[in-house]
């Protein structure tokens, strides 16, 4: 089989093989998200518009009602809700085992966090093992965590900005793929902030996940390297 039928991808230390890439067998992106999901719009639009090379095929949410939900379905996506079970920050063993199973299904080469506000523990990860990617509204390894944006203007920073990472058992300490500055203007208000570092996270984002999808992104451990194969 010719080169340019395959695409390969190289994480933390091994080659994988997201099966055959083909006009038939795009890459299949699953989303989950938590909130409104204008980061998982931007991405569904990019796959449609042959900017990330490959297609959404399952949006899932722990929030019934969640904006992202909706955007999905809007664009003729697949969405719906799975309930997160009894923790408050985690998704407890039944709502996990339905995660995945749900993503699974829908045969997905990367999972693509898009605000999803639930830690996503061992049996998550091992199951996409090096197939998750999230992004964080700061300059990590800088302000990780909740409000990112609100961490960096009250610790007086003048830039911050914007990372995408792989997500491991840490918080926020995945290999990072790529970052992008945002500044701190004066007279910033968190909201002020934010919406410019959303601004940002709507452009590298799908940037990201194409490279991703391309191929072109080899991790050596704290590494990455971006090579079109």
């Amino acid at each position: 089989m010719s080169r340019s039928k395959l695409r390969l991808g190289f994480l933390r230390g091994i080659w994988y093989k997201n099966e055959f890439v083909t006009a038939q067998r795009k890459f299949r992106l699953g989303i989950l998200g938590s909130g409104k999901g204008s980061n998982a719009a931007a991405i569904a639009d990019a796959c449609a518009s042959g900017e990330i090379p490959g297609e959404v095929v399952l949006v899932v949410s722990d929030v019934e009602n969640a904006g992202i939900l909706e955007r999905a379905r809007a664009r003729g996506l697949e969405a719906f809700h799975i309930p997160p079970g009894k923790f408050r920050a985690k998704l407890d063993e039944t709502a996990e085992a339905c995660f995945i199973q749900a993503l699974q299904r829908a045969g997905v080469d990367l999972v693509v966090l898009a605000g999803f506000m639930r830690i996503l523990q061992g049996g998550f990860l091992r199951a996409f093992a090096n197939r998750v990617v999230n992004i964080h509204p700061a300059l990590l390894p800088a302000f990780p965590g909740l409000e990112a944006w609100k961490q960096a203007l009250d610790y007086g920073v003048k830039v911050t900005g914007v990372t995408v990472h792989f997500v491991d058992q840490g918080i926020d300490t995945g290999a990072i793929v790529a970052q992008e500055t945002v500044p701190v203007l004066p007279g910033d208000t968190p909201e002020t902030l934010h919406a410019r570092i959303q601004e940002v996270e709507r452009k590298i984002y799908p940037a990201s996940i194409a490279a991703l999808a391309r191929g072109e992104v080899r991790v050596q451990g704290r590494q990455t390297v971006w090579k079109p194969v």
